[in-house]
């Protein structure tokens, strides 16, 4: 097996570009990593390190959230890059593949659909049992708790909701899907997405208003 984040194929010896392997996504944005997939896909192992130091803690984070398991988040994100670097030729040089998106984008979206399959497979995201129910039109719990620089409590209560709860809380609150596109991620309907969130909102506040109390 290659080695995590590396290409499949041996890449060549050279240091990673100076400034690049330790630029965070944030410099030079999409421009930056469409320049080094090209690089990478013509065997130069300095950009691929690049590109991997850009965007690989990104793809772990996602991925421990949706799966619930770091070790687990890191075998995924090593999958995504593979799979990038095969799909390499087939974006321009704008960093765009014939389906449109940035690389970073496309990281992102094949991380969340390994760890849904890997999900299916252990048959965590089996058809709900009850029945659908309304949406919550209180305010969603994660506004009130990150207008509050609860953070780190948030992390702890979304990690610890039933796996259904916590996918769809992700999918939603911080990749910023609409419920439509994590109804078809699901494979449920529109209605049973509001309500594993609004469960999910509960859930969130009761532990988060304990938390609180236990720190007063």
């Amino acid at each position: 097996m290659a080695p995590p984040f590396e290409r499949s194929d041996p890449p060549d010896d050279a240091p990673s570009p100076p400034g690049l392997a330790c630029a965070p996504p944030g410099h030079g944005g999409d421009a930056l990593d469409a320049a080094l997939l090209a690089r990478a896909s013509l065997g130069e192992g300095g950009a691929a390190r690049a590109l991997a130091a850009r965007r690989a803690p990104a793809l772990i984070a996602v991925a421990t959230r949706l799966l619930g398991d770091a070790a687990e988040a890191e075998d995924v994100a090593q999958e995504a890059f593979l799979r990038l670097w095969r799909a390499a030729p087939d974006f321009s040089g704008a960093g765009r593949e014939a389906g449109g998106g940035s690389v970073g984008g496309w990281l992102r979206r094949t991380t969340r659909n390994l760890c849904l399959d890997r999900l299916r497979r252990r048959g965590r995201l089996a058809p709900m049992e009850a029945a659908p129910e309304p949406s919550d039109p209180a305010p969603s719990a994660l506004e009130r708790v990150v207008a509050a620089d609860r953070a780190a409590a948030l992390s702890a209560a979304i990690a610890a909701l039933p796996d259904r709860q916590r996918v769809a809380v992700t999918l939603r609150h911080l990749e910023g899907l609409a419920n439509p596109e994590i109804a078809e991620a699901l494979g449920v309907g529109v209605e049973a997405v509001e309500s594993l969130l609004a469960r999910a909102r509960r859930t969130l506040a009761a532990r988060l208003a304990a938390h609180r109390e236990d720190r007063e």
